[in-house]
């Protein structure tokens, strides 16, 4: 059976990681899929769109090599993802 990618249900596993971690400390997306399912990687595309629509909220943070990400921009490669230092929404 695949992984769920239900919006709400990623987007609660991110921001609940984000929170845990807090703003000094990034995380991997695939941190959030291994905690949904074992199998984990399927849920790689829906995680990473869903933190570019809470970079959009100011939710989260998107980082790559240090540098934040513009959601509007294209994303490759490895990525971090880090609460911000305030939450806008």
């Amino acid at each position: 059976m695949a992984p769920s990618t239900d919006p709400a249900t990623l987007r609660r596993a991110i921001l609940a990681l984000a929170d845990s971690r807090g703003p000094a400390k990034t995380f991997c997306p695939s941190e959030v899929a291994r905690q949904l399912d074992d199998d984990w990687r399927p849920l790689m595309a829906p995680i990473r769109a869903c933190s570019r629509e809470l970079v959009r909220e100011g939710c989260l943070r998107v980082l790559q090599r240090g540098r934040a990400l513009s959601p509007e921009a294209p994303w490759h490669g490895a990525i971090r993802l880090q609460a911000p230092a305030h939450r806008d929404g």
